[in-house]
């Protein structure tokens, strides 16, 4: 497939209209390196198209094959063995639909429980005006895998996507099954929406001063939604200085060192919060999230609590992990 070089134009993007955040008004400008990664991830959109096609190429195959075996195995016998061969194809269908109904009803009253008791974590979209369409494509991709890791969850979080306008509410709204999510959905911003909270906003910043020991049901935690923090150090920290609530960062320089400048995504740090709030474990959950490939070996020196865009590498078909089907095979 064709490589697209060309760069993308330098966009004006207007100010946001919100709560007291008065960032300046700041053109999208992409770096050499930028273009680059652009690029890199242009080549594993395509990379994954065809492996898609691919994958659906050989269920087709496997369908046919799986037919023929049955029609194979149907000749042959007499018509009492046909109908006892039958009856035990339909027996196990119906069970395995009837276990599959029953873990989806289990996850909803896990995640509606959650809404009455759980740990509150918001995820703030109020810096789409920053990203790129392709940065806010990867960052619903990371809202999606955040929903499904909280649906398998034990203990899963309630989930708040706040500030969902614009382009992100557009491509949120076509996720499969985005309707039956049981979170809530904002389109004002968490200042706006939980007013009479204010006190117990902690709003996740590699930049703070106050390192987070343990989490409380209490406070309400604020997981920026910026993807590419490359370009906008020290953002969320200035938002968060300015609406004058309270900050902390992860502890992880506490227990490992990371390979090198990269941090985590949105849905990393999502999914090491809810390790947490399983095992109240920081260590084992930084290293059941962390991939190996972004960290050294466990080291109480360094500081790695940064949390930025992971490469597109890890990802998976998400959609697939939010409205599980059961098999027909």
């Amino acid at each position: 497939m064709p490589e697209v070089e060309a760069p993308l134009p330098t966009t004006e993007m207007e100010e946001p209209q919100n709560d007291g955040n008065t960032l300046d008004k700041a053109p999208v400008v992409l770096s050499k390196n930028a273009q680059k990664k652009m690029l890199k991830q242009q080549r594993w959109e395509a990379k994954k198209a065809e492996k898609k096609a691919l994958e659906k190429e050989q269920k087709r195959r496997d369908g046919e094959r799986k037919r023929k075996e049955w029609e194979e195995s149907l000749a042959g016998i007499t018509e009492e063995e046909r109908a006892k061969l039958v009856e035990s194809r339909r027996s196990l269908r119906k069970e395995r639909m009837e276990k599959w109904l029953q873990e989806k009803e289990c996850k909803r009253e896990r995640l509606f429980r959650a809404r009455e008791q759980g740990q509150n974590v918001v995820i703030d979209l109020q810096f789409s005006h920053l990203m790129t369409p392709n940065e806010i494509h990867s960052l619903v991709k990371q809202i999606m895998y955040c929903y499904a890791v909280n649906g398998k969850c034990t203990s899963p979080a309630h989930l708040w996507l706040t500030g969902c306008n614009g382009e992100i509410e557009d491509q949120v709204k076509r996720i499969p099954g985005f309707d039956k999510w049981i979170i809530e959905k904002e389109n004002k911003s968490y200042i706006e929406a939980l007013q009479d909270c204010k006190e117990d906003f902690v709003y996740l910043t590699a930049d703070s001063d106050t390192v987070l020991e343990e989490l409380d049901l209490k406070k309400i935690y604020i997981i920026g939604g910026l993807v590419d923090r490359n370009r906008w150090k020290g953002i969320t920290m200035k938002k968060a200085q300015e609406q004058e609530i309270q900050t902390a960062k992860l502890p992880i320089g506490n227990f490992m060192k990371m390979s090198s400048s990269q941090v985590l995504t949105v849905n990393q740090v999502f999914e090491i919060l809810l390790k947490f709030l399983e095992t109240r474990d920081w260590k084992a959950s930084f290293f059941a999230v962390i991939p190996q490939r972004k960290r050294f070996l466990a080291d109480s020196e360094g500081n790695a609590e940064e949390i930025i865009e992971e490469e597109n590498e890890q990802e998976e078909d998400l959609t697939a992990s939010v409205e599980e089907v059961p098999s027909n095979s």
